[in-house]
């Protein structure tokens, strides 16, 4: 266990952190059958839409958008040998994390009408930027999309934030889509989408999830002039702009992203 007692006061210690920092897991929540919620003992000063990089000694270092950021909370999905490894972690065993990185998503003036799309575990950093900026919008579209219904995720939590926000006089809607048409309507986040957009009901779009999603949700924020804040999910090994292993068409993610903006406001 880690020894709290180095920290003033003895609570969750704040960051940012520049170097690993162990902390200790408060709680794991299971999502569904290969999606896990980490909560840490630990804070950090970031913005919805930044990432820190979760690392197990003698193992491996991957990224990971934060969910919240006091307390930290990680969501994980068990796709290869370090995420499965995570998926073994109990509350009281400790994760290392560096960061935050990147840039977040920005609000470029109150009262917009959004609309924040999320495919898969993208959904991520959009329930707390949903939970950000919800006393802020006129209005919230949230449109969550996965191959079936077991892969949907913090549907939950998303219905439950119009009433656990305070402050908020946004109205909120959310719509699930699935490929297989096991849950919600049947297709792609991007027919949903389309919908709102041609009919001119949005001022923004802030999306993360697969990059074929993110180019075509790009490619339709461009056809109706609706400017686009999307986050586009890479492997980032240093976090820092030194390895280019994260370069999407020039721009290096973990510096000029995550988050890149796309058409002005």
């Amino acid at each position: 266990m880690l020894n709290m007692s180095i920290f003033p006061g003895g609570g969750a210690p704040s960051g940012p952190f520049h170097l690993p920092t162990p902390f200790s897991i408060s709680s794991v929540e299971s999502d569904n059958e290969r999606t896990k919620t980490f909560t840490l003992n630990a804070s950090l000063n970031a913005m919805p839409g930044q990432f820190v990089m979760a690392w197990l000694p003698r193992f491996d270092e991957k990224p990971f958008s934060l969910v919240a950021a006091d307390p930290v909370t990680l969501m994980v999905t068990a796709v290869g040998p370090f995420s499965n490894l995570l998926h073994r972690l109990q509350p009281g065993d400790l994760l290392w994390i560096r960061g935050p990185f990147g840039n977040a998503f920005r609000l470029p003036r109150p009262g917009l009408r959004a609309a924040f799309v999320g495919g898969g575990y993208g959904v991520a950093p959009l329930l707390w930027l949903a939970r950000a900026w919800l006393p802020k919008l006129n209005a919230l579209t949230v449109i969550i999309g996965a191959r079936t219904s077991e892969d949907l995720l913090y549907i939950e939590r998303f219905d439950a934030l119009p009433e656990a926000v305070r402050g908020s006089a946004a109205t909120m809607e959310t719509f699930t889509r699935t490929e297989d048409g096991s849950a919600g309507v049947p297709g792609l986040v991007t027919d949903q989408l389309e919908a709102h957009v041609s009919e001119g009901e949005l001022d923004l779009i802030c999306a993360c999830g697969p990059h074929g999603m993110l180019a075509a949700i790009d490619r339709l924020g461009e056809k109706f002039s609706v400017p686009r804040q999307l986050s586009w999910e890479a492997y980032m090994r240093c976090a820092v702009g030194i390895c280019g292993s994260c370069e999407l068409n020039g721009s290096v993610l973990c510096l000029d992203g995550p988050v890149l903006e796309h058409g002005g406001v």
